[in-house]
């Protein structure tokens, strides 16, 4: 079993910055592909970013291509998401997932085996 605990989430004022954090705990060895996710209230969760185990593959989704980053640093077993130039419509709960089949990355939340409790982000106007 993997443990995912998300952290960094807040109050920001649109245009601004947040770094998200998600450390894992238990038997990180078999986490493969992460991803973030998201969702906002009365919408349906949506995939935002992944990455693949050792990072060499990283996929986003159009929506934040350009202003987010996903990294990760599997010494500390933990995948980050910096997000910058916020909008309103980025505020949602942010939920990090981990896969312990696939090595890439995906956009589908059926694929992923572990979640985390989330994070929230509350972005201004």
């Amino acid at each position: 079993q993997v443990q995912l605990a998300e952290s960094g989430g807040g109050l920001v004022q649109a245009g601004g910055s947040l770094r998200l954090s998600c450390t894992a705990s238990g038997r990180t060895s078999s986490m493969r592909a992460m991803g973030w996710f998201r969702q906002a209230p009365g919408k349906e969760r949506e995939f935002v970013a992944g990455i693949s185990r050792g990072g060499g593959s990283i996929y986003y989704a159009d929506s934040v291509k350009g202003r987010f980053v996903i990294s990760r640093d599997d010494a500390k077993s933990t995948v980050y998401l910096q997000m910058s130039s916020l909008k309103p419509e980025d505020a949602a709960d942010y939920y990090c997932a981990a896969d312990d089949r696939a090595n890439f990355p995906t956009s589908r939340i059926y694929e992923y085996d572990y979640w985390g409790q989330g994070t929230q982000v509350t972005v201004s106007s």
